[in-house]
């Protein structure tokens, strides 16, 4: 384990990303596949990563122990020394976990993978999600006997294991994914046998691949695409996989069900809008696609009218904003409306350490590190700010300011997501409540529009949102931060650290 300064990286006023997950079984290369794999999934998750590996049985030999290394900063600070995955993590099975909490990011016990050794030997797990019913699973647990180490509920899983009475390693992993409640995609190793799972209702992403003989799981097809795997398919809500020498490289991983199977599933929607990289295929759908229709869909919602002698100069705040921008325009325009798209935001994607001059707010120079605008594109003109999300409205009111420097003529938004007006229990880590600037203001998106100083100002609305994406078969999504209901219940009052990633 390395002790690293690097600072957590910060997005401006947006819900910060989830965990990523890679799972390799049967390359001799499997620990250094997962790191190029975590390094793909960076952007879901930036505070710490880790891998652990192991040698998989033959005939003749038993399985190595697992081996394990992590630490807090990014997958390129954390293995910066190659022969860390080439003379330590060494062996076919790995899996590895680039994480981002919701609380407690300073604590090095939290990093995952987590790694135990009990009865049946070692076992290892790394999470994305977060459970709902944590608390009570840690009093009955520490009424046991058990003494908890971390403050994730990923260290519940272990435990659950550890203490199930069913009697094969197999079954018992069964008893404990059965017995937890809420959102999870993970990636487990028990010995050299690596089990990918994903929660009955599919909140989170999770997809399968292959790479020649090997199988690969990760979070996201990026991950796949760098590691020069072919995507199979996703694992199925409520799907548990063995991948182990029962199998044969040229055949299945071993399948079994999570006994809890909901009606319809509830993929997270905020994937699409935000979180997930557009190259990205999750949920069976192409990200990139999906926000090139969530740009036309606002489009056709709420256009801003411009003809050949007053164009509107369409510009997207980068980058996950970019794809939606461009459906805006193409939408516009076959609207008969004079739309261009424009780069009228630079980012600085290196953004360091800031140092706060008297009489400045922090956001506002964080703000100003991290975009700057093209005044030539600007200056005069109708212009179109497609953003995906307003969360607190700081980052928007002081973007607008900074835009307004450049002498517009007029500023219009327009969000790709309907008003954030509730917190999200899954793993998504939104502001309190009270704190969301549509909260604040009753979702009246003119007082919304007044507080971050638009001239105009247009939301997604949650049905036109789910207008663009599929509903086949059992297909569902879970829309909570946007209208307040959640699909699984979640323990009352509990507090973040019971459920941090």
């Amino acid at each position: 384990m390395i002790n690293s300064t690097h600072p957590p990286f910060e997005e401006i006023d947006k819900p910060r990303s989830n965990c990523a997950l890679v799972g390799v079984y049967g390359d001799t290369a499997a620990s250094t596949l997962t790191y190029y794999g975590l390094h793909a999934l960076q952007h879901r998750g930036q505070e710490a990563t880790g891998i652990v590996s192991c040698t998989s049985a033959s005939e003749t030999h038993a399985a190595s122990k697992l081996r394990i290394y992590k630490g807090p900063g990014l997958v390129t600070e954390v293995f910066s020394d190659q022969e860390i995955l080439t003379d330590l993590l060494t062996g076919d099975v790995a899996i590895g976990h680039n994480r981002y909490s919701t609380t407690g990011s300073d604590n090095l016990e939290n990093i995952q993978p987590f790694m135990v050794n009990y009865r049946d030997g070692q076992l290892a797990v790394a999470h994305n999600g977060n459970l709902t019913n944590t608390r009570s699973l840690r009093r009955e647990l520490q009424d046991e006997g058990t003494i908890f180490q971390t403050s994730t509920d990923t260290e519940v899983f272990l435990h659950l294991t550890a203490r199930s009475k069913a009697s094969t390693p197999e079954d018992r992993i069964m008893d404990a994914l059965n017995s937890v409640r809420g959102a999870y995609s993970l990636v487990m190793m028990h010995g050299d046998t690596l089990i990918a799972a994903r929660d009955p209702h599919g909140f989170r992403p999770l997809c399968l691949g292959r790479r020649g003989d090997a199988w690969v799981v990760a979070s996201e097809t990026c991950a796949l695409d760098i590691m020069q795997a072919e995507y199979v398919r996703d694992v199925a809500p409520g799907e548990v996989l063995f991948f182990d020498r029962r199998m044969d490289r040229n055949g299945e991983p071993v399948q079994r069900w999570l006994t809890h199977q909901p009606e319809q599933y509830h993929h997270c929607i905020f994937e699409y809008i935000y979180f997930s990289r557009p190259d990205s295929r999750i949920f069976e759908e192409n990200v990139d696609k999906i926000r090139r229709r969530l740009g036309k869909a606002l489009a056709e919602e709420s256009p801003v009218q411009g003809d050949e002698d007053d164009p509107v100069f369409i510009m997207s705040v980068p980058d996950s904003s970019n794809t939606a921008a461009v459906g805006f325009v193409r939408s516009s325009v076959k609207q008969g409306i004079d739309a261009r798209y424009e780069i009228g935001l630079i980012r600085n994607h290196y953004i360091g350490r800031t140092f706060i001059q008297p009489g400045q707010e922090k956001r506002e120079v964080k703000v100003r590190m991290k975009f700057n605008t093209v005044k030539g594109v600007i200056e005069g003109r109708k212009v179109v700010i497609i953003d995906d999300s307003i969360v607190r409205g700081t980052t928007s009111r002081l973007l607008i300011n900074l835009i307004r420097e450049a002498n517009p003529r007029e500023i219009h938004v327009r969000i790709s997501s309907p008003p954030i007006v509730s917190g999200c229990p899954y793993g998504m880590d939104f502001p309190d409540r009270e704190a969301l600037i549509a909260h604040q203001n009753g979702g009246d998106v003119e007082k919304i529009r007044e507080e971050i100083g638009a001239d105009t100002l247009a939301y997604l609305s949650v049905d036109k949102l789910l207008s663009t994406v599929s509903h086949e078969g059992k297909r569902g999504y879970c829309t909570g931060c946007f209208t307040g209901k959640y699909p699984v219940p979640v323990e009352e009052n509990m507090r973040k650290d019971e459920h941090e990633t």
